[in-house]
Order: C-alpha cells, then structure tokens, then sequence
C-alpha cells in the first residue's frame, strides 16, 4: 500500500492550547502524532512518497469559496488587530448558518469556528493545504488503478463543514479524496471509524445521493460533537437513507465494535459503490487519552480486514488517534490486517 504524507509540511501547524469543560489544557493534536505515525510506518513494508501539490481545485470541490479565503487569511489579519491572542480563536458565534457575513476578522473566526479545538497560528494554513494534498494524492493514485493507499493527514478533517471547522479539523480530507475519486466512480462510500463521529463529513454529503457516508462512533449523547451523529440522522432530500450513523455505548469493545461495522457495511454495500474512502481514525482505542471506546490492537486489524473485505479501490485518511504508547501499533495493525485481507488471508 502506497503512502503520502508531506511530513515537514505537516508538522508545521502547531496549536497549542483549547477548552476542556471550561479550562485551557494543552492542545493534544500535536505535530507528535505525526511523528509516532510515521516511525510505525518505518518499521514495516511502507515507503512514504510526497504529495503532489494539487492547488486548490481539490479543496473548492467540498468547501466554500469564502471558507478558502479565511483560512488562507485569517492569520495574518487577526495579527494585525491590537493586543490580539497568538492564536485565531473565537470568541462569539451566530446563532444560525443563515446569519449576515461580517468583514471583522473576529466575526468572521466565529462564523467559520465552530468550537475552540482549532485555534489557526502563523504555519496552519500551509499544513491545512498539504494535509488536503496528501488525501488528493492518495485518491489519484487510487483512481489511476491502484487498489489501494494510505494518506497520512495531519491535521485531520472530518469535523470539517463545507464552511465550517472544528474538532481541530479545517479541511476534510476524506470529503477532499471522495471528491477525487467521483471523478472517476459514479459513487464512493465514506466509511468513519473514528471515536467520534465524522459530523463535517456528513454534513458536506447529507443531502447528495452519489456519495454515501457511514459512521461507527461513541454515542453523542454525551460526548464531542453532542450535536450530530445520532441514529434518525438519515439525510435530506435526494440524500435520504445515504448516511447511516452507529453509535455506541461509552466503553463499548471490540466485538460491538465490529458488530455496529457489520451492519454499517451490510448499507454500504447496497449502495454497490465504485470506490471507498476509510476515515481511520485510531482513538477508539482502550487506551487513547480520549477513553471514549475500547478498541484493541489486535480489533484495529480486524476492522481493517472487514473494510478490505469489500473488494473496493480504497483511500484510508488519518483522522484522530492521540498520544499513547500503541499509537504507531494501532495504525500498523490496521494496515496489516487490511493487506492481509486484500491478498486473501
């Protein structure tokens, strides 16, 4: 399986703090994860390849053009206004997507910042746009005939709205590899794997019938983004019954796990898609500082079998997974299991 990842690139978006119940705590999606992920990939069959700089077509395909434009300026804007944080991080926001656009760089960071788990400094944009590049690259690469491939995107992207980030998300990468892939499959499945649910992700599709989006997550009852990804979210429009939302008790393990992604793959096969992007995310895990599920090692190998299982061209795009002593194993058990699987083991 080929990889991409523009690992200096990457590395350069460095946020450091944002609230927890109410209190600063250090930011956890740091340049670090990068890190552990790439030394796994080092000890096992994988050479990573840069990206290719695709330029802005594959992020106008699932984003606003004005969302593009304040990601790409805000930074320097918000520098410029006296006694401002060294960080954009907002600090008002509209009751309605509806609201009137304001000039303000801080109206506009509240519109376009849907929570404080994605502050932007001076180097996130240059990271944004080649986190983005790398799951286009992935995609192409899939969509030239590859059967498969793994983009290693830091920061991650699926709590990422057409116009909207959050959930230390700014672009969503699977949504940027989906769009790729469409240009040659009639339809792609989206299926999320990460502790929490894709909401961006659903959000940009909900209401489309060529992409199909699927999640496995803790229940958002009680827990990040609380506000999407429960199990009557069905899509509208032409996009009703194309997304499917499994949510899980806190503390579920590996066999309801894979049993919620049973069921999850029983639609995404209906749907008979021409290709699949895998949101990988590997904070599930038991022992991820997020504690939501209890993921094993050994588990992330059999939802990487299960996925490969459906037969389809495939992109796997890094969403979460934080720092912790099986990090790197997690993402490596993944890997195997799904090679395993598409050679026929």
């Amino acid at each position: 399986m080929k990889v991409y990842c523009s690992a200096e690139r990457q590395r350069a978006h460095y946020p450091r703090n944002f609230l927890v119940n109410g209190a600063r705590q250090p930011n956890p999606e740091v340049p670090e994860r990068l890190d552990r992920l790439l030394q796994a990939l080092a000890s096992g069959p994988h050479d990573v390849e840069a990206p290719a700089d695709h330029g802005l077509g594959p992020i106008a395909a699932v984003h606003t053009p004005e969302y593009i434009r304040f990601l790409s300026r805000i930074y320097e804007r918000w520098a410029r206004i006296p006694d401002a944080s060294e960080e954009v991080i907002p600090n008002i926001h509209p009751d309605r997507r509806s609201a009137g656009y304001p000039l303000s760089a801080v109206g506009q960071a509240g519109y376009h910042m849907a929570d404080t788990a994605c502050p932007i400094g001076p180097d996130s944009w240059e990271a944004i746009r080649w986190s983005a590049n790398t799951a286009a690259s992935a995609a192409a690469h899939v969509s030239d005939g590859a059967a498969c491939a793994y983009a290693l995107c830091r920061p991650p992207g699926h709590h990422a709205f057409s116009d909207l980030a959050g959930g230390f998300c700014y672009v969503n990468n699977a949504a940027v590899a989906a769009a790729v892939l469409r240009q040659r499959h009639q339809r792609v499945a989206i299926v999320d794997v990460d502790l929490h649910h894709g909401n961006g992700t659903q959000g940009i599709f909900y209401r489309r019938a060529d992409v199909f989006t699927m999640s496995v997550h803790a229940d958002p009852i009680r827990f990040y983004p609380f506000f999407w990804g429960h199990a009557d979210e069905r899509g509208k429009g032409p996009g009703l019954g194309y997304n499917v939302n499994l949510p899980l008790p806190r503390g579920s393990q590996d066999d309801a796990f894979l049993a919620a992604l049973d069921r999850g793959l029983e639609s995404v096969q209906a749907f008979a898609p021409g290709a699949l992007v895998v949101a990988l995310g590997l904070d599930a895990f038991e022992g991820d500082p997020f504690g939501g599920l209890a993921v094993t090692t050994e588990g992330f190998g059999r939802i990487g079998g299960k996925l490969a299982h459906l037969g389809l061209p495939t992109v796997a795009v890094q969403e979460g997974g934080y720092l912790c002593d099986a990090l790197g194993d997690n993402l490596a058990s993944f890997l195997a299991g799904f090679e395993a699987a598409e050679a026929g083991g």
